[in-house]
């Protein structure tokens, strides 16, 4: 299988299936001289883990980090990181029943048709057990991103099915609301209701959809190369590559499209931009403000309603997916998709760094917003 390799100066490569014995990384570029230990992985490992809540999977990992190379006397050495995950709580016989037949929205039958052979027990590789280890690298990310440039990436559930968040005029997020609660939500008065909301679906036995928003804060400007390493488009493929993801926006994204010239484009003015609709990114390069992004995941395809679908043998049949799953997959999305948006920014950081670094701070310097 090709395709496991994501980035180009902070190379990440992730292994392992969803019911083997270990799921792993190796991070090839990473700078010498950063610290790093063992226990800089556990909170935001422990922000992805299923079972924290009733309304996840109650699959319960450990997922704790085993580092393998890269490091010495508690610093990065420039040589390549690995980092292993042992897998503790698998239970594949929640999957004989799949053996021989292709569940309905899953990548069982795609993944036949490209390999002819599948791991079947949890999805194998297709499995959201993978985004750990995109998880555990991004901690990496997010540590030097902070100490060399003062980058800071965090994400919140911005709609879970119908539900949004109620929000100030101004549009600020209560980042600490966002830690507080199992969904990630800006507003701690609205989780009781996302709360009996997952309890109707688990009832019914069905699933809904989600948008995360993803905002990195203090991006310098320059970021991104102007064609084909677009810092926009490496996102929105970075993004893509997560399991479920159905759609991305940057910045203004589709309401981009009823919006007139006038009122999309970002005027500058000396104390700053007086809006934020490009997400940040102007021409494929980061222009100084807040890079916004946001995806849209679609409903778990695992759910208790039977479903038709075809065996092995081409014959059409009734899936009823059991197991550990979870009714919305959007609720511990928002650290998957904050470790993709700092792996890319450390990857674009880098590059820039290599081809540009002599360039320093070009004048003028406009703010990234401004009060106007």
């Amino acid at each position: 299988m090709a395709g496991n390799t994501f980035g180009r100066l902070f190379a990440v490569t992730t292994f392992g299936e969803s019911h083997g014995p270990a799921i792993g990384c190796v991070i090839d570029g990473c700078p010498p001289g950063l610290a790093l230990a063992e226990q800089d992985f556990v909170a935001d490992l422990a922000r992805r883990a299923t079972g924290r809540t009733r309304h996840t999977s109650q699959r319960r990992e450990t997922d704790a980090v085993e580092i393998l190379s890269g490091v010495y006397e508690g610093r990065t050495t420039g040589t390549p990181v690995a980092l292993l995950i042992r897998n503790t709580d698998a239970r594949s016989r929640d999957y004989d029943d799949l053996l021989d037949s292709f569940r309905p929205a899953h990548a069982d039958y795609t993944y036949w048709q490209k390999y002819g052979i599948r791991d079947p027990r949890g999805g194998g590789r297709a499995s959201a057990r993978e985004t750990t280890m995109r998880v555990a690298a991004a901690v990496i990310a997010k540590k030097w991103l902070a100490d060399r440039h003062g980058v800071r990436v965090r994400g919140y559930l911005a709609q879970l099915g119908a539900i949004t968040p109620r929000l100030p005029v101004d549009g600020a997020i209560d980042w600490d609301a966002v830690e507080q609660n199992a969904f990630f939500w800006p507003d701690a008065t609205q989780v009781p209701e996302l709360e009996a909301a997952m309890d109707a679906l688990r009832k019914a036995g069905d699933s809904v959809g989600a948008r995360v928003t993803v905002v990195a804060d203090g991006v310098p400007p320059g970021w991104g190369e102007p064609i084909y390493g677009k810092l926009d488009a490496e996102l929105a493929a970075a993004l893509m590559s997560i399991n479920a993801v159905k759609g991305v926006e940057i910045g203004a994204g589709f309401a981009a499209i009823a919006q007139r010239g006038s009122q999309h484009r970002d005027e500058m003015t000396p104390a700053g931009f007086l809006s934020n609709h490009a997400g940040g990114i102007l021409g494929g390069i980061s222009s100084g403000q807040r890079v916004v992004v946001s995806i849209a995941l679609k409903p778990t395809s695992s759910i208790r309603i039977p479903g038709r679908s075809v065996n092995l043998q081409g014959q059409p049949i009734e899936v009823v997916t059991t197991g550990r799953h979870d009714p919305c997959v959007g609720i511990r999305a928002t650290p998957i998709a904050e470790a993709m948006v700092a792996l890319v920014l450390m990857d674009q950081a880098l590059r820039h760094r290599a081809q540009c670094g002599d360039v320093g701070e070009i004048a003028p310097r406009i703010p990234g917003q401004t009060s106007e």
